[in-house]
């Protein structure tokens, strides 16, 4: 994978408090390898491997984006959800940021069924036609609609399963964490001092209650996607160019190739012309003799 320069700083990761884990009594073992102090009752994250696997987990997005897949960001507690969503939208990507429901993923079928009848309440409203059904019916419809759309507004255009899930806090999304590992989808994780690093397949160790933490790292995540969307399509327009530059010049060949044709039956014709009066000639000569 090629690596490349996201320009992630110490000092906007201090300021943004990257570096502050829980207490020390609430922290998992296995997260030793990524805590680099303790200060007063808190374990202090190393940001030298945060701003390293942050950078991986950018080059993986961008090249994942440059080849047209699909993200699923999943954070649904209070200090994350406003992130989420923001970064998501910036991004054009699916995101579920009030409660994960059990199953959204590993049963995809009966989430594909509720996200058909949630687009086809939205056509009904928007068109009016709830307002044409009795009181009692247009209600029940607008709660449902209502509760859809709480739950299942951010993933309302996905049409199949992501192809890799950015998760805010593994231990608050651990089911959505579960379905991931059983389905295969690879997952970029904001770890905490609490968490298992070894559960994600790109852990990035982090404060996951800080809101301005929890920014910065979706930001820098936002941007990789966005870029490498960007390449996809500047690519795409040079491959289009390309082609089109092809085409031209086969267009160029076919017509020299035309024209040389055209000189050769010239050529021909004349030739026959000559061998004609040549003919006439000897005729000529012939009864000349005669």
């Amino acid at each position: 994978m090629t690596k490349r320069y996201w320009n992630i700083t110490f000092e906007e990761m201090m300021e943004a408090g990257v570096h502050f884990g829980h207490e020390t009594r609430k922290w998992n073992p296995r997260m030793a390898p990524y805590i680099s102090a303790k200060r007063k009752g808190l374990h202090i994250l190393n940001l030298t491997r945060t701003a390293r696997f942050l950078s991986e987990a950018c080059d993986l997005v961008f090249d994942a984006a440059s080849r047209g897949k699909q993200f699923l960001i999943v954070g649904t507690k209070k200090k994350a959800a406003d992130s989420v969503t923001r970064a998501a939208r910036r991004a054009r990507c699916h995101y579920v940021n009030k409660k994960w429901l059990g199953g959204m993923l590993t049963n995809w079928y009966t989430t594909e069924t509720r996200l058909r009848k949630f687009r086809d309440l939205r056509t009904k409203q928007k068109r009016g036609k709830l307002n044409c059904l009795p009181k009692r019916d247009a209600a029940m419809l607008k709660r449902q609609l209502s509760h859809l759309e709480r739950y299942l507004g951010g993933i309302k255009y996905m049409t199949g399963l992501p192809d890799i899930v950015i998760i805010v806090d593994q231990q608050e999304e651990y089911t959505a964490l579960r379905e991931c590992i059983t389905l295969g989808i690879p997952t970029i994780c904001l770890i905490d001092t609490n968490s298992d690093p070894d559960l994600a397949d790109l852990p990035i160790p982090a404060n996951d209650d800080a809101m301005d933490s929890i920014g910065l790292i979706l930001n820098k995540l936002v941007f990789a996607i966005c870029e490498g969307r960007s390449s996809s399509i500047q690519n795409c327009a040079k491959r289009q160019q390309e082609q089109t530059e092809i085409l031209s010049d086969e267009k160029e060949q076919t017509e020299i190739l035309s024209d040389e044709k055209e000189q050769t039956e010239i050529l021909s014709d004349e030739k026959e012309q000559t061998e004609i009066l040549s003919d006439e000639k000897e005729q000529t000569e012939i009864l000349s003799d005669e």
